[in-house]
C-alpha cells in the first residue's frame, strides 16, 4: 500500500473526490476503470470517480483520420475539462496523446504496457490464418497510414480500405456478410482489454510491422500545478514502460509526426538495474522507421545506449529521429504532408 497524501478540499476540509475522465467508448471506459481501480488499491482511504464524454474524433466517424487533423481530436475537449478543474485526471491510450501537450497539462503517469503488437482479425467463417494466406485483392480494413504504408512493401497484392468507429463497430463492419472486408488490422492491446482476444487470427510483429509510438500503454494526463494528483500518479508509473514510451514519443516529436504519419517503432529495455527510487539504468534499444504511403520508400534505423533516467531515454529518441531525417525520412514526411493537404483540399471542394 502506498502512503496517502494529506489531500482535502481547501474550503470545507472534506476529503477530496478525484474525478478521472476519458472518452465515452467502451474501451475508454474499461481503461479508465483500470486506472481508477489501481488508484483505489494504492490509496484505499481516498475516493475516486469517473466521467466520460464524446470527443470530436468520436463524433466524426465518416472521414479518414488524415483528413481530420492530429491526435488532439481525441483529447481537446477532455483537456478543457481538466484545465477548468471539472475533472482531475484524463485517462488515454498513450498512442492517441499528442507529443506536445497544451500549456498547463502534463503526463502524470504511464502504466505498464500491454503487448504493443498489431493483430490480424479475419472475417468470421473464413479459413485464412495470416496475411500470406489471403487471396490476391483481399481488402484489409485499417484507419492507420502507418500500417498501410509498411504492409504495402511486403503485400502489394492486397488492398487497403479505411475503417472508422470503435472496436465493436469495426468488427461488425468486418463480419457483415455483404461487407467489403476480408480482415482488419487492430491493436492487440485494445482487443485484449475488451475481452476479444479470441478474435485475433495472427500477431503482426517485426519485421512484418513496426507498431505505433506508445501503442499498448495507458497514460494519465494531469494539470501541471496539481502536486497532489501528481503524487498519486507516481504510484502508477511503470518505469520500464515510461522509459521506452518517452524515447518513442521524443522520436515522433522531432519527426513532427501525428496519427496520420507513417512512423513505426520497436523498443526494448534489457539489462535493467533497479534501486529504491526506481530504475537505475538499462540498455535501451529503439528502432524507428518512416515509410512512404505507397510503400516504395522506407527508412529504418536502430540505436542502443545505456540510459539512467527518463531524460536519457528522450535524448536517445531524439538522436534516432535525427538519424532517420538525415537518411531520408524528412523527405518522405514532406511528401506525406503535401499529399494530405491535397486530399483535404479535394474534400473541401466537393
Amino acid at each position: 500500500m502506498t502512503s496517502t497524501p494529506g489531500i482535502t478540499d481547501d474550503v470545507e476540509s472534506k476529503p477530496r473526490t478525484f474525478i478521472l475522465a476519458s472518452r465515452a467508448s467502451q474501451l475508454a471506459q474499461i481503461q479508465t476503470n483500470i486506472v481508477r481501480d489501481a488508484l483505489q488499491a494504492a490509496f484505499p482511504s481516498l475516493s475516486f470517480d469517473t466521467s466520460f464524454m464524446s470527443t470530436e474524433g468520436d463524433k466524426n466517424q465518416s472521414q479518414a483520420l488524415y483528413l481530420l487533423g492530429g491526435k488532439a481530436l481525441w483529447t481537446k475537449e477532455l483537456e478543457v475539462a481538466l484545465k477548468d478543474g471539472t475533472v482531475d485526471m484524463l485517462v488515454h491510450s498513450l498512442k492517441d496523446v499528442p507529443t506536445i501537450l497544451p500549456d498547463g497539462c502534463e503526463i502524470g503517469a504511464i502504466l505498464e504496457r500491454e503487448d504493443a503488437v498489431d493483430s490480424l482479425v479475419v472475417k468470421q467463417g473464413l479459413p485464412y490464418r495470416n496475411l500470406d494466406d489471403l487471396p490476391d485483392g483481399s481488402v484489409i480494413g485499417t484507419s492507420s497510414v502507418r500500417r498501410v504504408a509498411q504492409l504495402r512493401r511486403t503485400f502489394p497484392r492486397l488492398q487497403f480500405m479505411d475503417v472508422r468507429g470503435n472496436l465493436n463497430t469495426r468488427l461488425a463492419k468486418l463480419d457483415a456478410p455483404e461487407g467489403p472486408f476480408t480482415a482488419l488490422i487492430l491493436a492487440k492491446a485494445g482487443l485484449v482489454r475488451l475481452g476479444m482476444g479470441d478474435r485475433i487470427t495472427d500477431n503482426l510483429d517485426v519485421p512484418v510491422l513496426h507498431h505505433a509510438v506508445s501503442q499498448g500503454a495507458l497514460a494519465v494526463e494531469i494539470r501541471s500545478g496539481d502536486s497532489q494528483v501528481r503524487e498519486l500518479c507516481e504510484a502508477l508509473t511503470h518505469g520500464e514502460t515510461q522509459w521506452k514510451c518517452l524515447a518513442e514519443r521524443a522520436m515522433l516529436r522531432k519527426l513532427e509526426g501525428g496519427c496520420s504519419v507513417p512512423v513505426g517503432v520497436t523498443t526494448s529495455l534489457t539489462h535493467v538495474e533497479s534501486g529504491q527510487a526506481g530504475l537505475k539504468n538499462g540498455l535501451l534499444q529503439i528502432t524507428g522507421c518512416v515509410t512512404s504511403i505507397d510503400g516504395s520508400l522506407h527508412v529504418q534505423d536502430t540505436l542502443a545506449e545505456t540510459v539512467q533516467s527518463p531524460e536519457d531515454a528522450e535524448q536517445l529518441g531524439n538522436k534516432l529521429a535525427t538519424l532517420l531525417i538525415d537518411n531520408g525520412a524528412g523527405a518522405i514526411l514532406e511528401d506525406v504532408g503535401r499529399d494530405r493537404a491535397k486530399r483535404a483540399n479535394e474534400v473541401k471542394e466537393k
